[in-house]
């Protein structure tokens, strides 16, 4: 054996390539939820979105007939319509109706949750403990999946986490260079000052409502598509909470998203890590870490200095009404 096959089979280099594989869909989501937060608008129904994006995603990879490129394509567009269709309902009731955020996400979450439309799609459809007929495999870049430690963390995973990277790319210059991104962050920290610029606050957070709702649909879909590989009730394992909590980590900035994403989904890994290994480990126990560094984070901030300190939108939570203006 090779000491590059040597130095990738340890413990350490197996987490760091699972903690990318598991950060994956809490970074999607955690994107579209910074994007929905920095126009001003909470959504708590993230879990829900991610739900239905898995379902509806797994849903395409079982019916449809095509080669495997087209039907994961399709099967991602599908999962970012059926969360983008969910979060619309949240932006019409929250911008429209001006309806309490949390309310209108926590009643999102659990109508579309574990227990509510995705199970009832998932056992109408008969999709429940089928395998998958399409999944997304790791790419060798330039071949150099082989070397030590960087190959297979960095050069041996799916287009899904590398498609990952180039969104955060994106949304950084996107709120930082164009005048797009800064107008939604107008929206998000004074919306009477952006609209007596001209600025549409109702416009801008329809438009990022929606595409956060479609980035945690296509969250939903990076497990039943890449990491489970089947559909089953509460598939995404609360990681909708998690990204909640992981924009509030990342101080609402994309590129810290990223590490947020890869130390909770390392932290998601390390029992499958430590078990494959040949460690004698608690499961529940070790399961259990993601949460209560959830936990951990939420508390943080529960306080409103903790809300200054850490950057959020000024008007996050806040419906705008102009006549108050």
């Amino acid at each position: 054996m090779s000491v590059a096959s040597t130095v990738n089979d340890t413990l350490l280099v197996s987490v760091l390539h699972q903690a990318l594989i598991y950060g994956t869909p809490l970074l999607f989501a955690a994107l579209g939820e910074l994007l929905a937060e920095r126009s001003g608008v909470l959504n708590l129904g993230v879990e829900g979105m991610m739900l239905v994006g898995a379902v509806m995603a797994f849903w395409v990879d079982q019916r449809v007939h095509a080669s495997t490129e087209v039907v994961l394509v399709l099967a991602v567009g599908m999962a970012a319509l059926s969360g983008a269709i969910l979060s619309l309902i949240h932006a019409f009731l929250v911008v429209t109706m001006r309806a309490n955020q949390i309310v209108s996400g926590l009643a999102l979450s659990i109508f579309a949750g574990a227990l509510g439309l995705s199970s009832y799609l998932g056992n109408d459809l008969s999709l429940t403990d089928v395998p998958g007929n399409h999944q997304f495999q790791d790419i060798n870049v330039f071949g150099l999946a082989d070397v030590p430690v960087v190959g297979p963390v960095i050069f041996n995973q799916s287009a899904l986490v590398y498609a990952s990277w180039a969104l955060t790319v994106v949304l950084v210059i996107y709120l930082t260079r164009t005048r797009w991104g800064l107008n939604v962050r107008a929206v998000g920290e004074a919306p009477d000052a952006a609209d007596a610029m001209g600025i549409n606050v109702a416009r801008y957070r329809y438009v990022h409502v929606l595409l956060g709702g479609a980035l945690a649909g296509v969250g939903g879909a990076c497990f039943t598509l890449a990491i489970v590989g089947n559909w089953s009730a509460g598939v995404t394992g609360g990681a909708g909470w998690i990204a909640i909590a992981l924009v509030i980590f990342a101080f609402w900035r994309p590129e810290l998203c990223v590490v947020g994403a890869y130390l909770f989904g390392g932290l998601s890994a390390l029992p499958f890590a430590l078990q494959g290994h040949g460690y004698n480990v608690t499961p529940e126990f070790w399961s259990a870490l993601p949460y209560v560094a959830t936990i951990a984070v939420l508390v943080l901030v529960s306080s409103g200095w903790g809300r200054k300190r850490l950057g959020a939108p000024a008007a996050l939570g806040v419906p705008y009404v102009r006549e108050e203006r």
